[in-house]
């Protein structure tokens, strides 16, 4: 009995030594693990010193530059938006804006050549225009082939524009809505009468001789831009040019059948309200869009445009209640046209103050535009595109070389108001000047290859269903 219980104690004294050496053992041969967990898990009153981790000194800046992006995302995300915005602009925004002016016999006929005529500028734009605006040529063109068709843009490359600080392309396709809503621009001088071959045929070769050039002229490194004209957002080059293309385009098609015998009205005026309230909104991509960054070039355009429009807005309302006795809301839409025109070639580099009165100015002046000036013309100038466009670019670009002195609230230091007037006379006359000669030009090649007027039935019947098949109201 005794022996049993002897060897029965030392057994279990046995087993305790076997387990001692094992846990013996075993923090021998896993130190770090043991330790690690003592680390995770310290006492409550246990201060624990922890050494941050060093990169090596060599591979920082390496790191570094590789992760620092190419351009800033702020001013990726305006300019998309802004190129948005003055696609709005087109579509609907003039689309609407003409097609209410016009009669509701003709209404699909203006909707279908502004939408035609702004796809085919865009796609002439990357196939050479931004080439022959944007290299390096002569003072009036670049080269029509060094970037035809993109060449040498890839969707990562930056830094190949202009504009350093944007992707490629995005640049790219903002410039093309420049372009393509400048020709659009004609199609409401010459609505209601003209074919819809002859409309294409002159866009593309109005928009090769007339727009490419003037838009090297002044924004691609040309003549006026080395002479130091002020052009922020395209005065010359789109409003100007398209208006003076218009007017001319106009005497050449020639009055529509009744005109100044039987009223002509607008079929739709709320469509071209909502037009003109389209075009305000997308004008911000236009103008402050023109700044090329989110900063405060951008806001100051930006909020020029606003008053100047609001301003232009009671110039044209007042001038109507005070030679009508009535202001309409087609002359109060018309007005913010004008004062949005006013603005665009000095949005960047006037002060508010300035912006109020060249906005003022120009919804004025605009209203004989119209009216006394288009009767003194004889000329029937459907959606009087030459009286707002033209004759509001005019009052712009004159006057954008007034207030942009800094003495005045502009940005402008030390400028020379008698010189930068004479500059901004000399853009204005060129630009009138070569936008008639190249326009009457082209269109007399048009009207030898496939006629400009559509047959007089035709135009009685209405464009929408003799040019298009179609009608925009159904009995």
């Amino acid at each position: 009995m005794k022996m049993r219980l002897l060897a029965g104690w030392q057994a279990r004294f046995h087993l305790v030594c076997l387990l001692m050496l094992l846990s013996a053992l075993a923090a021998g041969v896993w130190p770090g693990a043991a330790h690690a967990q003592a680390q995770v898990t310290p006492l409550a009153n246990e201060t624990v010193a922890v050494e941050p981790l060093q990169a090596p000194a060599a591979a920082a800046p390496a790191a570094a530059e590789a992760a620092a992006p190419a351009f800033d995302h702020g001013d990726v995300a305006w300019m998309l938006t802004s190129t948005l915005l003055v696609l709005l602009m087109v579509v609907p925004g003039l689309a609407l804006f003409y097609g209410g002016l016009v009669r509701s016999k003709n209404v699909l006929s203006v909707l279908s050549q502004i939408l035609v005529v702004f796809s085919l500028v865009l796609l002439l734009w990357v196939a050479y225009g931004y080439s022959a605006v944007f290299s390096a040529g002569n003072p009036f063109f670049g080269s029509f082939t060094e970037f035809a068709f993109l060449k040498g843009f890839t969707p990562d490359s930056v830094g190949n524009t202009p504009i350093k600080g944007l992707p490629d392309y995005l640049f790219v396709a903002f410039q093309s809505t420049f372009a393509g809503i400048t020709t659009a621009l004609i199609v409401g001088a010459l609505a209601e009468r003209i074919k819809f071959r002859a409309v294409l045929l002159f866009s593309a070769l109005w928009f090769t001789l007339s727009y490419i050039p003037m838009a090297h002229i002044v924004w691609g490194g040309g003549y006026l831009g080395e002479m130091g004209a002020i052009d922020f957002a395209g005065g010359t080059v789109v409003h100007i040019n398209a208006g003076v293309a218009g007017l001319v385009g106009a005497w050449f098609l020639g009055k529509r059948l009744g005109y100044g015998q039987t009223a002509l009205k607008p079929h739709n005026v709320p469509f071209t309200y909502i037009g003109a309230m389209l075009l305000w909104v997308g004008w911000f991509g236009f103008n402050a869009g023109s700044a090329a960054a989110a900063d405060t070039v951008a806001s100051l355009a930006f909020l020029n445009t606003v008053l100047a429009t609001a301003a232009a807005v009671l110039g044209w309302t007042l001038v109507e209640a005070i030679t009508k006795g009535k202001p309409s809301a087609l002359g109060a839409a018309s007005g913010a046209v004008a004062g949005l025109v006013g603005i665009t070639p000095a949005c960047g580099t006037v002060g508010p103050l300035g912006a109020i009165v060249i906005g003022f100015v120009a919804g004025v002046v605009c209203v004989w535009g119209v009216t006394g000036l288009k009767r003194l013309l004889k000329v029937d100038d459907t959606a009087d595109v030459f009286g707002v466009h033209g004759v509001g670019g005019i009052v712009g670009a004159i006057l954008t070389g007034v207030f942009s002195a800094q003495s005045l609230g502009g940005t402008k230091a030390d400028l020379d108001i008698g010189h930068q007037v004479w500059v901004q006379v000399v853009s204005v006359g060129l630009t009138v000047v070569w936008s008639a000669v190249v326009t009457a030009a082209i269109l007399l090649l048009v009207k030898v290859v496939v006629g400009l007027r559509v047959t007089e039935e035709a135009e009685r019947t209405g464009l929408d269903v003799t040019s298009h098949g179609e009608s925009a109201y159904e009995a």
